[in-house]
């Protein structure tokens, strides 16, 4: 089968950068597409999003390459697409509580059609055709709480939940997908899994607890839940439970505390830092006492010693300073909007959340930064009597660097588009 890949050119703020060049799993978005997508493919074709499709008689996968799927639904999708025999087009229903809670806000990739919402993969059994019918797959979701808090914070909802999907698949229009597509449609899908595989099959429970007894572990600690790559350095003293996969050369310190996280290659966790349902990319440095939780991380970045991360996302080659503190929580309880596909601010639909940061920030000690605020990449923030609170987006032409002694040193890697030409200030 041939698949068609439709470029989407619009970058995903702050980071500069298109959707399929970020990293989704600690994976860059184009790699885990193809990953997902093997089996089913024998060649693929890169075209932008207003060509024409190659006119064959072949059978036809074509999809934007802001989408992000995993293998349990495109499984599903192929299968009932190949059942019908037609041209069919990826929708979702309304009454999906996955897709209406998580994937639709701040998103613009999805056409409404009626009570359907479609989105940009086509199969075509025998080549492009123009009447096409909608396939709605079940993402099969399950409420997952996630705090139990004071009535005051939950309000009319009760607890703050999650709609976690058993199959997923979403556009990345704006960052908060990346935090959606990470840990809800990630992480927590993950743990969910294993949970009904517990359930459901007798033979892989009676493993894992006889994986238990034979090392002398507790059931989430025991090697069937927690992958350990090769060349890792684990102190005695962690604390690690399942389901977390652990890269390869991977160091952990004393007291570090990781529960269901993914950690890349080559990361050093050092002592005392807790790691929660959270993506740390390759090469990622976190001194003593940094905390994670339901925060993605990308690639050769660094979190410093007592700074706090919840919810949020941090691109690559980033470092964010000691004792700095991202808090997702409005005080007053008034939504919390953040940036859409179209840079404009919309309302979340999430009672909390984090801030983001691009690739390429120096984010000074001791800031603190309001819920869903963004730093733009290639930004430099130093604290300072007139600016240690951040309470607004912060945009490359506000970064300290350009009143900086030597500031000319730091790099613009991530313009703008159309600001090709411009590499520093």
């Amino acid at each position: 089968m041939l698949k068609i890949i439709l470029q989407a050119p619009h970058p995903v703020s702050p980071f500069n950068e298109p959707a399929r060049d970020l990293r989704i799993q600690n994976t860059p978005l184009w790699l885990y597409q193809r990953n997902v997508l093997a089996p089913y493919v024998t060649r693929e074709m890169e075209i932008p999003s207003n060509a024409r499709l190659p006119q064959s008689r072949e059978p036809m996968l074509v999809y934007r390459d802001n989408l992000f799927f995993d293998e349990f639904y495109m499984a599903e999708f192929m299968r009932q697409a190949k059942r019908r025999g037609r041209p069919v087009r990826a929708a979702f229903a309304l009454d999906d509580p996955a897709f209406r809670e998580h994937a639709l806000p701040l998103s613009t990739s999805y056409t409404a059609a009626g009570p359907l919402y479609l989105a940009d993969m086509w199969y075509y059994p025998h080549g492009p055709e123009a009447d096409v019918d909608p396939l709605v797959i079940d993402m099969q979701a399950r409420e997952v709480g996630y705090y139990h808090v004071p009535s005051y914070m939950a309000g009319e909802r009760g607890d703050l939940i999650f709609q976690v999907p058993m199959r997923a698949m979403m556009a990345i229009d704006a960052w908060a997908h990346i935090f959606i597509a990470d840990v809800v449609f990630g992480l927590f899908k993950r743990g969910n899994r294993f949970e009904q595989r517990l359930n459901d099959d007798l033979a892989y429970k009676l493993k894992v607890l006889a994986t238990a007894v034979y090392e002398g572990q507790q059931v989430l600690g025991c090697s069937e839940l927690v992958k350990i790559g090769k060349n890792c350095l684990i102190d005695p003293h962690a604390v690690i439970h399942g389901p977390t996969t652990i890269g390869d050369n991977v160091t952990v310190g004393a007291g570090a505390v990781i529960e269901n996280c993914i950690i890349g290659n080559n990361v050093n966790v050092s002592q005392g830092c807790e790691l929660m349902l959270s993506v740390v990319g390759d090469s990622t440095f976190l001194p003593f006492r940094a905390a994670l939780f339901m925060t993605s991380i990308m690639d050769n970045s660094m979190v410093a010693q007592n700074t706090c991360l919840q919810m949020c996302v941090v691109g690559r080659n980033t470092f964010i300073g000691a004792g700095s503190t991202f808090t997702d929580y409005n005080l007053i309880p008034a939504p919390i909007k953040a940036l859409d596909g179209h840079d404009e601010l919309k309302t979340s639909n999430r009672p909390v959340l984090g801030g983001c940061v691009g690739h390429n920030c120096r984010i000074g000690a001791g800031m603190i930064i309001f819920p869903a605020r963004t730093i733009e990449s290639d930004v430099v923030l130093a604290a300072s009597r007139e600016r240690r609170v951040i309470d607004r987006d912060v945009k490359y032409e506000d970064s300290d660097h350009h009143r900086m002694r030597n500031g000319q040193f730091h790099k613009h890697l991530y313009p703008r588009r159309g600001e090709k030409d411009l590499e520093s200030w």
